[in-house]
């Protein structure tokens, strides 16, 4: 059997009895995170656009969440892949900054509501998709990025594939063909970095779009290649110039090891490399030891590979002028931190990119790179104050528990319906619910309108 063969084999033959009580509960709180993230994006310009143009594109089998409309399962994919990345919130795997929530969940929801699925069958396949994100990601590490390219639209479509063909019930051979399809709609250019363009926000959608389609014509016996990853010519040797990687990692351990686990929920609007700089600018402001108004200067010590990503060109990452451009910039999010006292939503605002005592201690913020850090995204921060004193702290990417994931939650929901929002969040979290009600819950959180 192919690599790809044997992965098809085991997303469509795992059960909801083959995966473990704590990896269903990852799911629970993963669904909760993403709908938020499809809540408070709906209203934002790229969220506006790409509900504009699922308008002109109505089908049926599946319901755009923000504002209940019909749509295709691949449509409704595509908007609700590109509304839970468009604020860059969500989750990630450290290791190959694969973001696999707004891609699979993305999915999962359009074909689980096409095929009326349990919410069980709706669990194990969601469970399915991060498994296989982690384990083709892990494969190439960091290199889809080397390379320039956007390592969620490379990975996404076959993890979410393999989504939606376990909800479709395909057998091997067909998940076998869907994944082989997937591979050729992976693609992504980190273009986006020169200027804040909103494809990164689509290739989540893109990913989700493209794996329900593989999965819908293997399911009508379109035939996909079986050494999609494999061949000198597949995913590795294509994106990396090289298929000389390790592919017996993609299928070790598995069924037994859960590497989809591994992913990050967010807690802030932010490249997730950045976060463990941001707890430790706040931690210092909380404690009194520095703040916006007294620090002198800061040096961040980041892996090199993260360096072009969230510190150059430092023109644009010192005067962001886009949310994205904020969200990649590790200055503008030290700086905002250290003189707010928090970064949220907010932070991504015109009003607070564009304000002068921000701007002004990002231009104090320096990023260095060094080979020795990279893992987990750890790094090493030091300020110096006014009066000269020296602080300096490794850091390391800190875990967001349930509560921490239940406020974010609430926050993303804040302008809509507070008690739909909580009745959600208690069925998803607390509750046995059927894929039809949660489907009903989340529809009629997101279209409540502003709360009290």
């Amino acid at each position: 059997m192919t690599p790809l063969e044997t992965l098809a084999e085991w997303a469509s033959g795992v059960t909801c009895a083959d995966v473990p009580a704590e990896q269903h509960k990852l799911v629970r709180a993963r669904l909760l995170d993403t709908l938020g993230l499809i809540a408070v994006a709906a209203d934002h310009p790229a969220g506006r656009s790409v509900m504009a143009w699922a308008a002109g594109n109505a089908g049926t089998g599946a319901t755009l969440l923000p504002n209940g409309a019909h749509a295709t399962p691949a449509v409704a994919a595509l908007v609700h892949g590109s509304l839970a990345h468009a604020r860059d919130f969500d989750d990630t795997f450290p290791d190959t900054v694969v973001h696999p929530g707004s891609t699979v969940i993305a999915a999962a929801l359009a074909a689980a509501q096409a095929s009326d699925a349990s919410f069980d069958d709706l669990s194990t396949a969601i469970v399915v998709g991060y498994e296989v994100a982690a384990r083709l990601g892990a494969v190439a590490g960091r290199g889809f990025h080397a390379r320039g390219f956007h390592a969620t639209s490379v990975v996404g479509p076959i993890a979410s594939a393999a989504t939606a063909g376990r909800l479709r019930g395909l057998e091997c051979a067909q998940m076998a063909d869907a994944l082989g399809l997937a591979t050729s709609m992976s693609g992504g250019l980190l273009a986006f970095l020169a200027d804040g363009g909103w494809s990164k926000w689509l290739h989540t959608g893109w990913a989700a779009h493209g794996g329900v389609i593989a999965a819908e014509l293997a399911s009508h016996g379109f035939h996909g290649p079986h050494h999609a990853l494999d061949h000198r010519y597949g995913l590795y040797g294509a994106f990396l110039a090289t298929p000389d990687v390790d592919l017996g990692a993609i299928t070790a351990g598995l069924g037994q090891t859960w590497l989809g686990a591994g992913a990050r929920p967010k807690r802030y609007p932010c490249a997730h490399v950045i976060e463990p700089y941001i707890d430790a600018a706040l931690s210092w402001r909380a404690e009194g030891r520095v703040s916006g108004d007294t620090v002198q200067s800061v040096r961040c010590f980041l892996a090199p590979w993260a360096l072009p990503i969230v510190a150059e060109p430092r023109a644009i990452k010192l005067a962001p002028k886009s949310d994205l451009d904020a969200i990649a910039s590790l200055p503008f999010m030290v700086a905002a931190a250290l003189c707010d006292g928090r970064v949220d939503l907010a932070t991504l605002r015109d009003e607070t990119r564009d304000r002068s005592d921000i701007q002004a201690l990002a231009a104090r913020v320096a990023c260095e790179g060094d080979a020795t850090l990279g893992s987990g995204f750890d790094g090493r921060i030091v300020a110096v104050t006014a009066r000269g004193d020296r602080i300096d702290r490794n850091v390391a990417l800190s875990a967001a528990s349930e509560q921490r994931i239940v406020e974010k939650f609430l926050a993303n929901t804040g302008h809509l319906e507070r008690g739909v929002c909580t009745q959600l969040e208690a069925a998803l979290l607390d509750g046995k619910l059927a894929t039809r009600a949660l489907v009903q819950l989340a529809k009629a959180a997101m279209t409540s309108g502003k709360g009290a």
